[in-house]
Formats: structure tokens, C-alpha cells, sequence
């Protein structure tokens, strides 16, 4: 009667407390009688031993609920566990296991979350700890290698081409000459910035610009591929990640003095839409103003799609079912059979080859003067934001789960 711990971890996502569902429900199916217990702001919080009794805590209407719910309800956290196997942390980590009765460890996260699952089997391999350990993949930034595509990527996406398409209507109105840049996430990988294609509704319609940070990104070639715009349309709108870098790899966020490191050492990349409307203003003197789409990108419920929080459930449904027969140190992995008709199916893939690794955008897909998405990027991407669901709604407004 082993219980299982799972946690969240990274940056929250749409549909990451589906995959909590997922895995509440599968345990409760399949499991041997033990509980659902839940770190509160991660392994982080587990050191502190800060857990929940999901089990006990939630009722069937709260499952339901929480399968709807935007961002955390665990709480997240950024915490790197030591490179060093031999810290003190690791026999901290287990002998929790041991007092909680732990059997099983899911961790729903990205890049960093995965670090961390493949740190955690590999001490338990060392120590012959019999507790398995297994990643439930999880960013909207779609940058996982190994699987078809990451939960979280989905809903993103069609918040971002839904609110770009509303965007582009409105940049729209007026006869005068003006240029909408809107900054998208997007650090080193440009998935959710392509996404932006699927906003385009006829051949020659907005966004006309679309950069991603695995296309150099230089001000001399934006400045002509504005004049090239201008030609089409007098109202003209520019989609950019939040990465996007020239040819010498330097951020153009870095091109004022903003950026800023996070506890990992990554930069905190936020601006570069703001530099860009500078650049326009001064060398075209038209209106222009900069969008940063921002946290919206990966906290908006209601524009979750139904494909996504399924899936989303089926990893966590999947985590459970692969830690229950033995595996460990996987991470739930998507495989695509077909996308017309639409269909996928699961796999474990050693989550030592994939933490610390970055999918970058396929180059194919990007055109060959670099500022757009070609229409093999549209076969992929447009399962990932279908279906509406059932949603449960309050005074007009979509009711959530708290903790």
C-alpha cells in the first residue's frame, strides 16, 4: 500500500492541472490502496515537508473542477537540485519517502522538472531505493526532445493565434500608416511565436512578420522587410519572441541595458518588442506600438483547448500506469500516428536523454528570408488547438478550483 507524490514544478500552463487529474484518477483506479500526496511548491516544498493528502482532499466535483483549472493548484516552484549526488539534499528527499511511505514520484514539468526526476532515479539507483520515478512532461514553449509535442503547448498556441487574429482586426481600423509589434514567449525555441501563422486567414493577410529566435535577427534586414510590408498594407503587424537574437548571438533585449538573470542563470528576456517600436518610430515615423502578450499566454483557461487538457490527463494517467509497472526514470512521451485524422499515442522515453536538451523550431518550416512560417508547420499544429470544453461557469465567469 505504497502512496504515490507528485508535484508541479516551471512555469504553470493552462492545462498542467489536468495532468494532476490524470494521475489522481489512474492512482485511484490502479493503485494499491495507498494515497495521492502533493508537494505544495514542489520538490522544494517537500524538503519542508509541506505535502497534501489529495486523496482525502478532494471530492469528485473538486476532480472536475481541477481538470479546468489554469496554472498550480500545487503551487510551483525553481529549484535546482545539486549536480553532486553525495549533498545532503538527496538523503533529506528519501527519507521523506520513507516517513510519507512514498512508492511512486511524478513530477509535471518542463526542461528543469525533468533534471530533476533524472537526479532523483539515479540517486535511487546508487542506493537501491525501491521508489520509481517518472516526468510528466509540461511548458507551453513546446521545447521538450523526444515527444511530438508538450501539453501546455496546445491551449497556448490558441491563445496566441486567437489573440493576434483580434489584434490584427483592430490594428486594422484606420487609413493611416502604423506598425503592431507583439512580443511572444519564447526564449530559445520559437514554437509559440509560430503559432502566430495560424492567426492568418488568406494569403497576404497579418501578422506579414514573423521572427523566431532560430533565425538570425538583424535590424538593417527588419527595417527593408518593413519597407516590403508597406507596399501590402498600410497597418502592418510584426509577431516576435521574446529571444529573438541577431547573427553574433545577441539578444535584442540586450540592446538596452534590461536584462536581467533568473536563479537559473537564464535571462529573463522581456523588451525586445519595446526596443523594436523605438527603432520603427525613429526610422519610419509612423504610429506603432509594442504588445507583450505575457503571462496571458499561459494562464487563460478560457481559451484551453479540449485536445490539449485530454492529453494533458492522458500523460498523468499514463505517469501513473508506467510507475505502477516498474518503470523509472521515464518521462511520458507523445507519439504522433497521424495528423489527418488526428491521432497520437504514448510512450516512456529515458528522461536522462531529454532534460537539459532544447528542441529547437525545424528549420524547414521557417521560409527562407526568415521572417515567416511555412504551411507544414500548419499540419502540426492545428489538432493541438481544437475542441471546446464542457465548461463549469459561475456568475458569468469560469469557476475554479483554490487551495
Amino acid at each position: 500500500m505504497k502512496n504515490l507524490v507528485i508535484g508541479q514544478s516551471g512555469g504553470p500552463t493552462a492545462v498542467i492541472n489536468a495532468s494532476l487529474y490524470g494521475a489522481i484518477k489512474a492512482f485511484n483506479e490502479y493503485g494499491t490502496g495507498g494515497h495521492v500526496l502533493g508537494m505544495i511548491n514542489g520538490i522544494e516544498g517537500f524538503l519542508s515537508d509541506e505535502v497534501i493528502d489529495l486523496t482525502e482532499t478532494l471530492s469528485d466535483e473538486d476532480l472536475e473542477l481541477l481538470k479546468l483549472t489554469p496554472a498550480a493548484y500545487l503551487g510551483s516552484c525553481r529549484y535546482k537540485l545539486p549536480e553532486d549526488l553525495t549533498s545532503e539534499v538527496y538523503p533529506a528527499i528519501f527519507d521523506n519517502f520513507k516517513k510519507m511511505d512514498i512508492g511512486y514520484f511524478l513530477y509535471i514539468g518542463g526542461n528543469d522538472s525533468m533534471d530533476t526526476v533524472d537526479k532523483l532515479s539515479r540517486y535511487a539507483k546508487n542506493t537501491e531505493s525501491p521508489v520509481r520515478f517518472i516526468g510528466i512532461p509540461k511548458t507551453i514553449d513546446n521545447d521538450l526532445v523526444l515527444t511530438d509535442h508538450t501539453p501546455g503547448f496546445g491551449s497556448a498556441a490558441r491563445y496566441v493565434a486567437a489573440t493576434v487574429r483580434e489584434i490584427v482586426l483592430d490594428a486594422s481600423v484606420y487609413q493611416q500608416k502604423s506598425v503592431t509589434i507583439v512580443e511572444i514567449m519564447g526564449r530559445h525555441a520559437g514554437w509559440l511565436t509560430a503559432a502566430s501563422r495560424l492567426a492568418r486567414k488568406f494569403e497576404g493577410d497579418n501578422p506579414f512578420l514573423i521572427y523566431l529566435p532560430e533565425a538570425p535577427f538583424e535590424l538593417e534586414a527588419f527595417y527593408h522587410d518593413l519597407e516590403e510590408a508597406f507596399q501590402k498594407s498600410p497597418n502592418v503587424v510584426v509577431c516576435v519572441s521574446e529571444g529573438i537574437a541577431d547573427a553574433g548571438g545577441t539578444f535584442i533585449c540586450e540592446y538596452s541595458d534590461a536584462a536581467k538573470l533568473d536563479s537559473f542563470g537564464h535571462k529573463m528576456l522581456t523588451g525586445c518588442g519595446e526596443i523594436l517600436e523605438s527603432f520603427v518610430r525613429d526610422k519610419f515615423g509612423v504610429k506603432v506600438r509594442s504588445i507583450e502578450l505575457n503571462v496571458n499566454q499561459r494562464c487563460s483557461g478560457m481559451l484551453a483547448s479540449l485536445t490539449d487538457i485530454e492529453e494533458a490527463s492522458m500523460a498523468g494517467s499514463e505517469g501513473v500506469k508506467a510507475a505502477l509497472s516498474g518503470e523509472t526514470g521515464k518521462m511520458i512521451a507523445f507519439a504522433r500516428e497521424s495528423s489527418s485524422p488526428y491521432r497520437i499515442s504514448c510512450r516512456t522515453q529515458d528522461v536522462g536523454l531529454i532534460c537539459n536538451q532544447e528542441k529547437k523550431f525545424p528549420a524547414q518550416w521557417i521560409t527562407e528570408d526568415g521572417h515567416d512560417i511555412s504551411d507544414g508547420f500548419l499540419a502540426y499544429a492545428l489538432p493541438l488547438i481544437q475542441g471546446e470544453p464542457k465548461r463549469i461557469m459561475e456568475d458569468g465567469l469560469p469557476k475554479y478550483l483554490y487551495r
